[in-house]
């Protein structure tokens, strides 16, 4: 459910780099190629059910020679990607509430472009205000958590249900629905790219609204039975993002207006002027108000997950401070992780006021390291660890070699989207910066790794008992026992 607003937010990117012919096929090739990534992570996350989750899965996929190498360097950019994640989701939200004043025509000094400081500066500070909302959700009692996360999902299918089915009776009786022949045929290139790499950019919405399925590995200590149940987790989040992603995309496809009136549109969430075209002033605040709520709580959900990744990494020593991130409440909570990753975010929303591409960039910045991080697990079971693992629930078996290739193979092509300009020419204020970010994370992932000693670094007893422990229960099961 949380990818509908999520789709909502970045589907004009997709619109503009091949247009809607472009999306629904790329969409499909995502899908598959997606399902295959979260088979392979299924797989460890079975035999290694702990917290920390895909940092170590790429530390024992190298084997035991380089796990510690790669397991840093994965430490680094999971840490990165899931706090850059809330930083683009805070900014997404501000997008929404701002793109009001566009909507009741009200005039802002110097206009309401990207190109406009004054308007940048304004958009950062409305993010970062809805980021410490956001994270203070997270400093409330645990008890708290469930009712919010109820709240969070009722919420979800309220919105769910007024795209699908108020959002279409009132375009049907205002601009009117697009023919199939554009929704499936019609291309568009607004990215100023070569005509196939501009087709190949929409893999930047397609794939950047499936990343994140390995969240339910971040949680695993704290759930029962985990290497079943994270590893189906896994699973069930990639198979339902990519289904309900896919029948929502096609929708929105047929609700736009035509797109030479969508990109004449300013608001810098154009999704908020469809609003008012269909459903008039007053229905797009209410969608409005229903999505940055939406934001909000996804965002505060995805901090609880990222701070027990950020908690766990810290704990193992490979982060500067580890001690003091690592340190939890009284009741278990890693308070300070969740400081952490607020910091972090905070300085990554500083990037609006210098870029006027800066969503753009933070949506990649946000899926870079985690595509990086599918591909090379992919890789490394492939050539460093390719009969590993066998007391793994999810286990592939003769489809392991094919599933680790083809995964590898998707995901450096989806990170070289992610990596790339998304408007050309290519200028300093439109320079894509989550290059600029992934490599310096590197740099320090490598850094950590080469100066902090071996004994300081995790539990290879925790992980060499979860492993027999795995490979125990497949001993059993196939005992009769």
């Amino acid at each position: 459910m949380t990818s509908n607003i999520h789709h909502r937010s970045v589907i004009f990117l997709g619109l503009q780099a091949g247009g809607p012919a472009a999306i629904w096929s790329s969409y499909i090739i995502t899908i598959i190629f997606m399902l295959i990534t979260a088979a392979v992570l299924a797989e460890i996350c079975s035999a290694l059910p702990l917290s920390g989750s895909i940092y170590i899965w790429a530390a024992e996929s190298a084997g035991p020679k380089h796990a510690r190498f790669f397991g840093f360097i994965v430490a680094w950019w999971s840490c990165t990607a899931w706090s850059t994640f809330t930083a683009g989701n805070s900014q997404t939200a501000a997008n929404y509430v701002i793109s009001q004043l566009t909507v009741w025509d009200i005039d802002f000094p110097g206009g309401t472009t990207t190109d406009n400081v004054k308007w940048r500066a304004l958009i950062w500070a409305v993010s970062e205000a809805l980021l410490i909302l956001s994270v203070a959700v997270n400093y409330l009692p645990p008890r708290m958590y469930s009712a919010i996360f109820r709240f969070s999902v009722a919420l979800m299918m309220l919105d769910f249900f007024l795209c699908v089915i108020w959002l279409p009776i009132a375009v049907s009786k205002t601009y009117g629905f697009r023919s199939a022949k554009d929704v499936f045929t019609m291309t568009y290139n607004g990215t100023g790219a070569p005509p196939g790499w501009n087709w190949i950019l929409s893999f930047l919405f397609t794939a950047g609204t499936m990343t994140g399925f390995d969240a339910s590995g971040h949680i695993a200590e704290e759930t029962k039975n985990a290497s079943v149940v994270a590893g189906k987790g896994i699973l069930t989040s990639a198979f339902a993002t990519g289904i309900l992603g896919f029948i929502t995309t096609i929708l929105f496809l047929f609700c736009t207006p035509d797109l030479d009136t969508l990109f004449a549109l300013e608001a810098p969430q154009p999704f908020v002027q469809i609003y008012a075209l269909a459903l008039g002033k007053g229905g797009s605040v209410f969608m409005t108000v229903i999505a940055v709520l939406g934001l909000m709580l996804n965002t505060s959900i995805a901090i609880v997950a990222a701070s027990r990744l950020v908690f766990a990494v810290a704990r193992d020593g490979v982060l500067p401070g580890s001690s003091w991130i690592s340190r939890v409440t009284e009741d278990g909570q890693p308070r300070n992780a969740v400081t952490f990753i607020f910091v972090f975010s905070a300085a990554m929303l500083c990037t609006i006021l210098p870029s006027q591409v800066a969503f753009t960039s933070l949506v990649s910045a946000g899926g870079v390291p985690t595509i990086a991080a599918y591909g090379l697990i992919a890789l490394l079971r492939l050539t460093m660890t390719p009969n590993e693992f066998q007391g793994s629930y999810f286990r592939l078996g003769k489809f392991a070699r094919p599933f680790y290739i083809s995964a590898a193979l998707f995901n450096v092509l989806v990170f070289a989207v992610m990596i790339s300009p998304f408007y050309f020419p290519v200028t300093s204020e439109t320079f894509n910066f989550a290059s600029v970010i992934f490599g310096a994370v590197t740099i320090f992932g490598i850094a950590s790794w080469y100066f902090t000693p071996e004994d300081k670094w995790l539990r290879p007893g925790t992980v060499q008992e979860e492993l027999r422990s795995a490979d125990g229960d497949v001993d059993n099961k196939d005992s009769g026992i």
